[in-house]
């Protein structure tokens, strides 16, 4: 068996593994790496398995190899690898787990070889597997443990040794003990691992998992096993420790210390123990599985004794456990009983029911349960074909037969109450459902009464041999014609045969007579009988046979016998009787929570015979399985059905029975679902009462049930009167309703009933009656908060202003501007009971002013003013200027705008260029007076300026540009004529000096990415997120300052990571640089923050740094009294790493 191959060792180091002290030893074995010497023992299919435990290295490769001998197969085997009890391996291919198939086609052995590598194991990949092998209705598993274990590490920061001396934690795993054979489960359990108690549990029996961890824990204390020294969860060296190391994470408040574990697995289902000094704290961890829901319910079955019953139900995982159980009878299970998997199909077979398996039975998993209802009945035997009298003559051989419905019944002929033995002229035989007796050489005491009883049924089958003899007489004679006619058998009289529809009828008449008569069977007018009813002559015997008789085959026929001395004639009735007709117009008429109420008309044709009852069946709708309601026969033409599940579509049919059988089933009934009507709403109450009209409004029933709500029905009547007014004449589907037309001054009694499929729910009345009588209110508007100061909004948008008041009857609102009664035209206006909506699609300059709403009832009225205005974006400034030049500077004026907007102006910003390069340059923003002085001119250069005014909306579209411009004049400059030369061609294509870096920020602190390009003309920068281009998007601000490109991100959030990209694009070419940002979430500590004051003692740059400062900074932090200094390395903007002592005080 091949091991796990582990990375490539440098020569001359010991290629021995560290052991795992978490995972469980083999039978036999201790702690160490399993190899090639280690065997399994080999069951079922397999013919090899991967061993029970496993040791990896982390950064390793690991093999699993599993051979499957398909011999006995009938098909190529299906593997899957599972990793715990859910997670299929197969979704998880790719570059760290890969899976081989191969088959040596060359040998004549039939092994299947299933391969599992995982590539550089990693601590997640540690926990318990399964390798399941299917084929058909074969399967098996295998079952193994997989232990992760770290390189140890020698070194780990000094940021996580200030914190180990703060807090150490030692984290000990349960450690399962060698399994020893004992007869008391919570032994077995004392000593098993955590992972192990499922399996032990399902073995022997126990359902209530948390019951038995709960025993458990009483039965014994956990005592934690300590591995090889404390290990300090944060830093410790073993696989399972680094595991928390990747998916864990620590948290200090105060005296307070968190350690949390993501993302748990099974594995995590441990014990852990905090130290701290000599003080320690134990805890454990039960990690519970996902629950599992059932998807395709249980059917219910109905079947005879030795029928197979399979009871099937659909979860939503594979390989999840089902648990069966028989709750009403607590039957123990024996080997009639088996159970399937097939992927999310679990089945229980019952290969030959009985009676004693009659009950209901019930599947379980952690998220679901479904039931089942198993009815088991005694097999009836059915006569398919009876034995038929025969006549033979000497010589002639004698067949009796008949046939049975069930092919394995066996029986015993005999004749005249004497049990048949075989010989060698008497020959039985039993050939699926036909029993034969065949009599050869037929003898004069061969003639009598014989009966076939089948084994095991009170049931009979008996015809009669007549032996034929044949006299010789020498003398001749003249015999007139006779037909002699058996009474006996299926005649009911002289001239009435009946013959069941489908059976074979084959009526010997003897006819005497000499000389030989000659004989003419006849139906009606039809002389000539052909095909299924056909005549066959021999001398003295004349035989009618019928084959598969129909009911068309119903009727007189006539038998006549001639010859030279006379003529003799017979008539013969042959009734038809068959099965009745299925019955009609199979409906379900009502239903109740888990009744219904099924009606039908009786079968056109009864068969001939009078109609005996019913056989009822019902199904639930999707599903292919019957279940009989009635074993006896039941005559009315209603039946209730019970035992049926409320909100379950159904569907029924019907039987008619006759004495002859069963007739065919009826067409099944339309769906129809049992359910209960709601029960009765609740809180009715009164909303609102004018002169005519009542408001009432009410809750939901408490009780719904499956048949929904489909509305409500609102009755009024007056008080002392009974008779209910219906007030809606369509269902109100919402829980309010207004009732209109009632007559003033009444008192009016209320009531409102829930309607659904099953009818009306119980009333709910109203306590007392209610007086129609209006109430006077006095008119109110209230004006909501933001509309009480001044209303502002931007030239295009859309005003939409909803006023909301009060007052009985309904007020009357009118709307004024300034005084002046609203143009319609301009603004919309639309009012209702409670309020008034002022609408402007799109706002204008016009629109600006104090809106007045006006509120009158009668001779009462209420106002509210609302002082609108709409804004836009200010004018260019006026007459921008130079009006002074000296040195490097020059002195600008110019005039206000002459359109502010509408609103204040809040400044101005100011922008340069040289005749030059022509590129603008900002010197001002926000600039609030009307003259500014610009600084820093370069001298020798010409420069024009340029003003942008700016507002509640923004800059103004076009500047003020100045008419004249500055020069600064060169001075104290000899001047000197160049040399003509020339000009370098400085063009260049985009080239990133400086690229961007992957960053790790903290989500809701604003961050920010640089680069630095260079090229020649100056390229077009363009940002991107995730290859899509960043627009305006005011989470972001896009700087370009000589080259150096900076990406300022707004509170970033995690949907803000991703790849950023910057490119840089001009006529020569283009280039572009990436990096990936990751924005994590920090939980802040619980309780309040305590502000603490660090300052910094020194900061002194490291090795190769020549400069040092002292800086002053806060932080909220939680913390004791206690002082202390350590050194904490942080990163200035020129990107040096520096040594910072600081000193902290509360």
């Amino acid at each position: 068996m091949p091991e796990p191959v582990p990375a490539e060792k440098p020569a001359g180091e010991d290629v021995s593994e560290p052991t795992n002290d978490d995972a469980p030893p083999a039978d036999g074995d201790s702690d160490v790496d399993w190899d090639e010497s280690e065997t399994t023992e080999l069951t079922g299919l397999f013919v090899e398995k991967p061993p029970d435990n496993v040791v990896v290295i982390t950064g390793s490769d690991a093999i699993f190899i599993a051979r499957v001998d398909s011999t006995t197969l009938a098909r190529k085997p299906t593997m899957k690898w599972l990793k715990g009890k859910w997670l299929d391996l197969g979704s998880k291919a790719g570059k760290h787990m890969q899976f081989k198939e191969t088959y040596d086609r060359n040998t004549k052995v039939c092994i299947y070889t299933y391969e599992m590598k995982i590539n550089k194991v990693v601590p997640g990949d540690a926990g318990g597997y399964r390798c399941e092998v299917t084929a058909k209705d074969k399967c098996d598993s295998s079952t193994f443990e997989i232990s992760v274990e770290a390189v140890q590490q020698e070194t780990l920061g000094d940021d996580l040794a200030a914190f180990k001396r703060a807090l150490v934690i030692s984290v000990v795993k349960k450690r399962p003990e060698k399994e020893e054979p004992e007869i008391d489960v919570w032994e077995l359990l004392k000593s098993a691992h955590p992972s192990e108690y499922e399996k032990i549990a399902f073995k022997y029996g126990i359902t209530d998992l948390r019951g038995m961890l709960k025993r458990l824990k009483k039965m014994t204390a956990p005592e934690p096993k300590y591995s090889e020294g404390t290990l300090s969860l944060p830093w410790g060296g073993g696989g399972w420790v680094m595991d928390f190391i990747l998916r864990g994470g620590k948290n200090s408040n105060g005296n307070k210390r968190t350690l949390t574990i993501n993302r748990t697995t099974l594995a995590d289902d441990a014990a852990y123990e905090c130290v701290v000094g000599e003080d320690k704290s134990f805890t454990e961890v039960f990690v519970k599985e996902p629950p599992i829901t059932i998807t395709k319910l249980m059917d219910d079955y109905h079947v005879v004794v030795g029928e197979r019953v399979e009871f099937e139900v659909e979860v939503s995982e594979e390989g999840a456990h089902v648990m069966w159980l028989d709750v009403e009878l607590h039957k123990d299970k024996d080997s009639k009983f088996r159970f399937k998997k097939d992927g999310k199909k679990h089945t229980l077979i019952i290969q030959e029911a009985t009676l004693d398996d009659i009950g209901m039975y019930h599947a379980w998993t952690n998220g679901g349960h479904t039931k089942g209802e198993l009815e088991v009945e005694e097999k009836e035997l059915e006569v398919l074909q009876d034995i038929a009298d025969l006549t033979v003559k000497a010589t002639d051989q004698a067949v009796f037969k008949c046939e049975v419905s069930d092919d394995k019944v066996t029986g015993k002929w005999f004749k005249d109450g004497k049990e048949v033995l075989p010989s060698d002229r008497i020959k039985m035989s039993h050939i699926g459902r036909f029993h034969r007796l065949v009599i050869d050489d037929v003898k004069p005491e061969d003639a009598g009464d014989y009966t076939f009883v089948p084994d095991g049924y009170a049931l009979s089958l008996s015809a009669k041999l007549n032996f034929l003899e044949i006299k010789i007489d020498y003398v001749p004679r003249q015999e007139p014609p006779k037909i002699h006619l058996d009474t006996t058998g299926s005649m009911v009289s002289q001239n009435t045969i009946i013959l069941v529809a489908g059976n074979k009828l084959r009526l010997d008449v003897e006819i005497t007579g000499e000389p030989a008569p000659t004989v003419v069977w006849s139906k009606g007018d039809q002389v000539n009988i052909y095909g299924r009813v056909r005549v066959e002559s021999r001398k003295d015997l004349s035989s009618f046979v019928i084959e598969g008789a129909e009911r068309e085959d119903e009727g007189n026929y006539t038998i006549v016998v001639t010859n030279p001395s006379g003529e003799d004639k017979a008539v013969l009735f042959v009734k038809i009787v068959d099965v009745p007709d299925p019955p009609q117009h199979v409906k379900c008429t009502s239903v109740g929570e888990d009744t219904a109420i099924i009606v039908w008309d009786p079968p056109k044709f009864d068969g001939g015979a009078p109609i005996k009852g019913y056989l009822m069946e019902r199904k639930k709708k999707g599903s292919s399985r019957w279940t009989k309601l009635n074993f006896d026969v039941y005559e009315s033409t209603t039946y209730e059905a019970k035992r049926m599940i409320e909100g379950v579509f159904y569907e029924m049919r019907v039987f008619a029975v006759n004495s002859i059988g069963l007739s065919q089933p009826s067409l099944n009934s339309k769906p129809f679902m049992p359910i209960a009507p709601t029960s009765e709403p609740t809180r009715l109450t009164v909303n609102d009462v004018t002169d005519s009209t009542c408001s009432l409004r009410w809750l939901a029933p408490d009780k719904i049930g499956a048949g929904g709500l489909d509305g409500y029905i609102i009755e009024y009547c007056k008080e002392g009167d009974t008779n209910w007014v219906v007030a809606n004449k369509e269902l109100c589907e919402k829980q309010g309703f207004m009732v209109r037309g009632l007559p003033v001054g009444e008192k009016i009694n209320f009531r409102v009933m829930a309607v659904n499929i099953a009818g009306n729910s119980p009333p709910a009345i109203m306590s007392q009656p209610v007086t129609i009588r209006e109430i006077v209110e006095h008119p109110k508007i209230r004006v909501p908060r933001d509309l009480r100061t001044k209303y502002i909004r931007k030239v295009g948008e859309k005003i939409n202003l909803t006023i909301p008041f009060q007052g009985k009857p309904r007020p009357i609102a009118t709307w004024f501007k300034d005084g002046q009664p609203i143009d319609p035209k301009m603004v919309n206006i639309r009012n209702s009971n409670v309020d008034s909506i002022l609408f402007i699609r799109s706002a204008e300059r016009e629109h600006s002013g104090k809106y007045e709403l006006l509120l009158q009832i009668e001779n009462m009225e209420d106002r509210a003013t609302i002082e609108i205005r709409i804004v836009e974006k200010p004018g260019p400034p006026l007459k921008v200027r130079v009006t002074d030049v000296w040195s490097f500077n020059a002195a600008l004026e110019w005039d206000p705008p002459k359109d502010n907007g509408n609103c204040d102006i809040t400044g101005y910003t100011i922008q340069k260029s040289d005749l030059k390069t022509k590129e603008w340059f900002t010197v001002y923003e926000h600039n609030r007076r009307t003259n500014c002085t610009a600084s820093d001119l370069i001298m020798g250069n010409e420069y024009r300026f340029r003003v942008y005014s700016e507002n509640l909306c923004g800059l103004s579209e076009e500047p003020g540009l100045s008419k004249n411009t500055a020069v600064i004049a060169k001075t104290g400059v000899n001047v000197f004529k160049q040399n003509s030369y020339k000009e370098m061609d400085l063009s260049c294509v985009p080239k990133f000096t400086q690229p961007l870096v992957d960053r790790t920020v903290v989500a809701g602190y604003s961050t920010a990415i640089s680069c630095a390009v260079r090229g020649f003309p100056k390229p077009k920068i363009v940002w991107m997120k995730n290859k899509m281009i960043i627009g305006e998007d005011p989470k972001f601000l896009m700087q370009n300052n000589q080259g150096v490109l900076t990406l300022k991100i707004r509170k970033p959030s995690t949907f803000d990571g991703g790849k950023y990209t910057c490119l840089a694009v001009n006529e020569l070419g283009r280039d572009e640089v990436e990096c990936k940002l990751d924005p994590t979430s920090v939980q802040p500590a619980p309780g309040p923050p305590h502000r603490r004051l660090l300052r910094l003692a020194s900061v002194s740059p490291l090795p190769g740094s020549s400069s040092s400062s002292s800086v002053l900074m806060e932080t909220l932090q939680s913390s004791s009294s206690s002082s202390s200094s350590s050194d904490l390395y942080v990163a200035f903007p020129e990107t040096r790493p520096r040594r910072v002592v600081y000193e902290h005080r509360v």
